[in-house]
């Protein structure tokens, strides 16, 4: 067969283990933007699945432990709402549901014939990005020559993950290589952002963005090397947190790029809640995950830092605001949601430090290998290596709108200027430290600043083939900085007004003015990113809560934010 056949045959049996009673038979046309609200108005669901799927991680975990929701109950309910995501979005990859429901009637027997739980996640259904490797289910990855390639044994995650007690339920789209900050892959195809389809989910991990939006997944694991869980919880307003290097398992999964150890990929998970974050990495952390893959390190959850107790016990905190990186300044509705997350008592700003450097140098470090594994990997099937994400790649025929071109690199680098690249990275890190120290005279606490607030990205969800800029979170992986989105608020045309620039940084600084217009983001939620220092994993979760909870306050007219 042609790559384009095996393409037609794999999408035209998704569906086919889906009952046909959880498909909606009225769902809104293309011309339709915003479906964040579908999922209430379809017959599909009933008033109890909404109930079930509008719960937080929380309820759910409470409820299915004292057995008032059986697993097989809410892993049906959340099975339809996902499929109804599918229909308005194109958020999924490979679906199981007779395996899933299998696992949730095992849970559901065991806590009936015992009393216990299985573990923190008991009965609790989590959908993962398609690399996440599941025992008997394909991770093709968006590669057409990986399709029917059935995975041969659990991940170390999912290994994890099921002796807690949960339920994974699908797997999510992404795009061909995953290097790709939007989801596009001939496989699947495109997803889109539910709070306005002519926008992007964003990527890698956009099936999840767009499934977690609308709540059709409670929690939900992405993966993240250069911003691929940030930017899509940002662009489809839910929180995602990208952890350090080596505190959740990797091992098990399909990746691109296999071997490049110099800036690493990570996962990490994606959830509507706060909660939903905290209560994956701590049962995740807690489950000795070092026994199941070499490269995590032995450190579980600590509740101590989770008190922020190198931060004052969390009394007197002190953020720094990132306005901008020097290099590409964020359109009106990111300057607004900076200014509604401001701090009030410690107005600390943190300068730009270096960030085309660091830019650069992770760009350099990716540019290293990545065409040569792109080709390697596209090649036995012939499909041609993706080299935009524009909507024009979504013509009928795909041959007419990409050609088996290479990816955009330069002559192979060799191994001692990849020696170079790498000593560069590692310089850079030190000095940041350093500068990060430094605010210690700045900050009135005897301490440094606790945590930087900074854009996700230059702009909320673009349309589709404009996410091009991916440096405000690409920086914080080449440093190992752990950072969590936190949802602000929604674009507004009349707050979010274009305002005249006659002088720009850069050229990139130049086109991405250019390219806003309030209209064209209408509905697209705001979001900033909590960033900490290395292995502060437990104290970012932590300030995190204390900026989501002072800004649903505000949101609220309750009270003032406090910081």
């Amino acid at each position: 067969m042609t790559w384009q056949e095996i393409c037609k045959e794999k999408k035209a049996h998704q569906l086919d283990g889906v009952p046909k009673e959880w498909l909606a038979s009225d769902v809104p046309p293309a011309t339709h933007l915003s479906v964040i609200d579908y999922p209430r108005q379809t017959k599909v669901l009933s008033p109890l699945d909404l109930e079930i799927t509008d719960s937080t991680v929380a309820t759910l975990l409470a409820n299915l432990a004292s057995s008032q929701w059986s697993s097989v109950q809410v892993t049906t309910s959340f099975y339809k709402r996902a499929i109804v995501a599918q229909q308005l979005t194109n958020c999924l990859t490979e679906i199981f549901v007779d395996r899933a429901l299998a696992r949730a009637k095992e849970l559901d027997e065991h806590l009936a014939k015992t009393g216990k739980v299985v573990g923190a996640l008991h009965g609790l259904p989590i959908s993962l990005k398609d690399q996440i490797g599941i025992k008997g289910i394909e991770s093709c990855m968006g590669y057409v020559s990986w399709v029917g390639k059935v995975v041969e044994k659990n991940s170390a995650l999912v290994d994890i993950l099921e002796s807690l007690g949960a339920v994974p339920f699908v797997k999510t789209n992404i795009p061909q290589t995953l290097m790709w900050p939007e989801t596009f892959n001939h496989v699947f195809g495109r997803t889109s952002n539910p709070y306005n389809r002519s926008l992007t989910s964003g990527g890698s991990s956009g099936g999840e963005g767009a499934l977690i939006a609308l709540k059709g997944s409670p929690l939900g694991v992405g993966s993240d090397i250069g911003g691929s869980v940030r930017i899509p919880a940002a662009f489809c307003g839910i929180y995602g947190f990208r952890s350090s290097y080596n505190r959740i398992p990797y091992a098990g999964c399909a990746n691109s790029m296999e071997g490049q150890d110099s800036v690493h990929s990570v996962l990490g998970p994606m959830s509507n809640t706060l909660d939903g974050i905290k209560t994956f990495y701590k049962a995740v952390s807690s489950e000795r995950p070092w026994l199941k893959d070499a490269m995590v390190i032995r450190k579980p959850w600590s509740e101590e830092e989770y008190k922020l107790v190198d931060h004052g016990n969390g009394g007197k905190l002190c953020f720094a605001i990132m306005w901008d990186d020097g290099v590409i300044a964020p359109h009106p509705p990111i300057r607004r949601g900076l200014e509604i997350t401001k701090m009030r008592y410690w107005p600390q700003v943190i300068k730009p430090y270096k960030q085309a450097e660091i830019t650069h140098t992770i760009g350099a470090i990716w540019a290293a290998g990545a065409a040569e594994d792109f080709k390697t990997a596209a090649a036995p099937s012939g499909e041609p290596v993706i080299s935009s994400m524009g909507i024009e790649s979504q013509a009928e025929d795909p041959e007419l709108s990409f050609r088996p071109t290479d990816p955009p690199g330069k002559d192979p680098t060799s191994a001692f200027e990849l020696w170079q690249i790498q000593k560069k990275r590692r310089d850079l890190r030190q000095e940041y430290l350093e500068h990060w120290a430094d605010t210690v005279s700045q900050t009135g606490t005897g301490r440094p600043v606790d945590a930087i607030i900074s854009p996700v990205a230059p702009y909320t969800a673009p349309p589709h083939g404009l996410n091009k800029f991916a440096q405000y979170t690409m920086t914080w992986n080449l440093l190992d900085y752990p950072a969590l989105v936190v949802p602000v608020s929604k674009v507004d045309q009349a707050a979010d007004v274009k305002q005249p620039r006659s002088e720009f940084y850069t050229d990139d600084d130049r086109e991405n003015y250019e390219l806003y217009n309030p209209a064209t983001y209408e509905n697209a939620p705001i979001s900033i990113q909590v960033v900490g220092r290395t292995m502060e994993d437990e104290a970012v979760i932590a300030m995190s809560e204390i900026v989501d909870e002072a800004l649903r306050k505000t949101e609220s007219g309750t009270k003032k934010s406090k910081f």
